[in-house]
C-alpha cells in the first residue's frame, strides 16, 4: 500500500489527509506545532495516525510521497532530507486536482485575489451552479474532493501553493499583478516568484482560458518570453485591439466571443481603480462559463466585500477607520491610499520581508498626516521615512496604535490600518490584527 505522509495539519494538511485515507493510502501526520482541535477531531474521526510537536523522521522518510503545506518552507530541514532522497514533494492542490474532474477556476496575483476569488465564487453560486472555494479561502480543496460533488471549483492560489504544482491545470487562469512580495522565500530573486506565479498556466491547452492584466509591466514581459498555448482575455482600462474587458464612458465592457456585456462603473458594489480589475477578472472567468448577463450584472452589484481588506469600521467624530490589514505588502498599501479622498492617519509595520518603500512614497507625502509604526523592530520603516512627514509615532500594541491615530486625527480625516508588513511579530495572523483593530475602534 502507498505510503502519503502529510506534513503540516492545518486546514489543507487535513483535508489532504482524509482524501488520501479516502483513496486508500496509508497516511501519517506530522506537525512541528499543536495541531488545533477541530483537525485533531478531523483526523480521528477518519482514523488517520497523526504527530504534533515533532517531526519523527523515521516515520516520514520512508514516505512514497508527501504532501506539505504550503507554509512549510523548502529549507525547511526535514523538506531538505526527503528532496535530497527524490520524495515526490507536492502541495494539498496538486493532490486534490487527480480526484476531480471539476472545473477549476484558479486565482493568483499579488494583490486582490482573495477579493477576485469570493467575487467569482459570488457570481457562480448566484448563478446556481454547483461551485465550491479553495485554496486560501473556504475549506481545502482535497476535503471537498473527498466530500462533496461540486463541477467547479474556484481556488485562490498563493505563490507558495503554486511551487508545489506539476501536473495540475487551470481550466481557467487568472493572474492580476506581480509586484515584488514574499522574497525571503525566494532567495531575494524576484525572477523567482514571478516563475512561481506564471505556474498557474502550466499545462493549459487551447481549450482553455488566460486572464490576465493587459498593462501590467512584468506580465508584459513574461508574455513575450513565454509560449503560452491557452486563449488569452487580457483586461485593462483602456483597451487595444485584443483587450476583452475594458473602461469606455464609464461603462465596464465586456467583450468576449459569446458576450457583450456593460454595466456603469458607479453601479458596481467594489469602487475604486484595483476592485475595477477584480471585477473584470470576475466577469470574464464568468462568461467564459456561460453565466447569464443578468446574473453577472447582479453579482457585481450586491457582492459585500472581504474582512480586513479596506473594508470599513466605523466613523467616530467624523474620523472614518479602515480596516486593510490583509495589506501585507507595500503594493497593496498602495492601492488602499489610492482610493482615498480624505487626509490620512496610516498605521503602518509589522514583520518586513525585505520591503520597499519608495512604491509609496508619493503618495505618502500627497495624503498622510501622521504615520504611526505598530511593531517590535520600526527600523526600516524609520530608515525610509524620518523626515517625510510632520508627525511620526512609535506603539507597540493595537490598542495605542488606535488610542494615538485617533488623537492625530481630526473630524473629516481617515484612520487606515494598511500595514505593508506580515503580522507576526505582534500578532497570530493579518486577521488577529484586523480583529483588534475593529475591536478597538468600535470601543472608542
Amino acid at each position: 500500500m502507498k505510503r502519503i505522509v502529510i506534513l503540516g495539519a492545518g486546514e489543507s494538511g487535513a483535508g489532504a489527509a482524509v482524501l488520501a485515507k479516502k483513496e486508500g493510502f496509508d497516511v501519517f501526520v506530522s506537525d512541528m506545532s499543536e495541531i488545533k482541535t477541530q483537525y485533531k477531531s478531523m483526523l480521528n474521526e477518519y482514523g488517520i495516525v497523526w504527530e504534533e510537536k515533532q517531526h519523527t523522521e523515521s516515520l516520514i522518510l520512508n514516505a512514497d510521497e508527501v504532501i506539505k503545506s504550503p507554509g512549510i518552507p523548502d529549507k525547511a530541514p526535514i523538506v531538505k532530507k526527503l528532496l535530497a532522497q527524490n520524495t515526490s514533494v507536492i502541495s494539498e492542490i496538486e493532490f486534490a486536482g487527480r480526484y476531480t474532474n471539476a472545473k477549476m477556476i484558479c486565482i493568483t496575483g499579488s494583490n486582490g485575489k482573495t477579493t477576485t476569488t469570493m467575487l467569482v465564487y459570488h457570481i457562480l453560486k448566484s448563478a446556481g451552479l454547483k461551485v465550491g472555494l479553495a485554496g486560501n479561502v473556504g475549506n481545502s480543496l482535497a476535503f471537498q474532493v473527498a466530500t462533496a460533488s461540486f463541477d467547479y471549483y474556484v481556488v485562490e492560489l498563493s505563490s507558495f501553493q503554486l511551487d508545489g504544482m506539476t501536473e495540475f491545470k487551470a481550466d481557467i487562469a487568472i493572474l492580476l499583478n506581480i509586484t515584488p512580495d514574499h522574497l525571503d522565500r525566494y532567495d531575494y530573486n524576484f525572477q523567482n516568484y514571478v516563475d512561481s506565479k506564471f505556474k498557474i498556466t502550466q499545462n493549459q491547452t487551447e481549450q482553455d482560458a488566460f486572464i490576465f492584466w493587459e498593462n501590467d509591466p512584468i506580465i508584459k514581459a513574461e508574455l513575450e518570453k513565454r509560449n503560452i498555448q491557452s486563449a488569452m482575455y487580457p483586461f485593462a482600462i483602456e483597451r487595444s485591439e485584443k483587450t476583452k474587458a475594458f473602461i469606455e464612458q464609464e461603462d465596464l465592457i465586456i467583450k468576449s466571443l459569446k458576450t457583450l456585456f456593460t454595466m456603469p462603473t458607479s453601479d458596481l458594489a467594489l469602487q475604486g481603480m484595483h476592485n475595477t480589475y477584480n471585477s473584470m477578472a470576475a466577469g470574464l472567468a464568468a462568461s467564459i462559463v456561460d453565466v447569464r448577463k443578468d446574473n453577472i450584472r447582479q453579482s457585481l452589484q450586491d457582492f459585500q466585500g472581504v474582512e480586513h481588506r479596506l473594508e470599513y469600521v466605523a466613523t467616530v467624530k467624523n474620523i472614518r477607520f479602515i480596516n486593510d490589514s490583509k495589506a501585507t505588502n507595500v503594493n497593496s498599501c498602495w492601492y488602499a491610499l489610492q482610493s482615498m479622498k480624505t487626509p490620512v492617519v496610516l498605521i503602518l509595520g509589522g514583520t518586513d520581508k525585505g520591503n520597499d518603500y519608495s512604491e509609496i512614497e508619493a503618495l505618502v507625502k500627497e495624503k498622510v498626516k501622521t504615520l504611526i509604526f505598530m511593531g517590535l523592530d520600526n527600523k526600516a520603516l524609520h530608515a525610509f521615512f524620518d523626515g517625510k512627514v510632520d508627525t511620526i509615532i512609535d506603539v507597540q500594541s493595537m490598542e495605542a496604535a488606535v488610542t494615538e491615530a485617533y488623537k492625530a486625527a481630526n473630524g473629516g480625516d481617515t484612520v487606515l490600518l494598511s500595514p505593508c508588513c506580515a503580522s507576526f511579530d505582534l500578532f497570530k495572523n493579518y486577521e488577529d490584527r484586523g480583529k483588534q483593530f475593529k475591536n478597538v475602534v468600535r470601543n472608542l
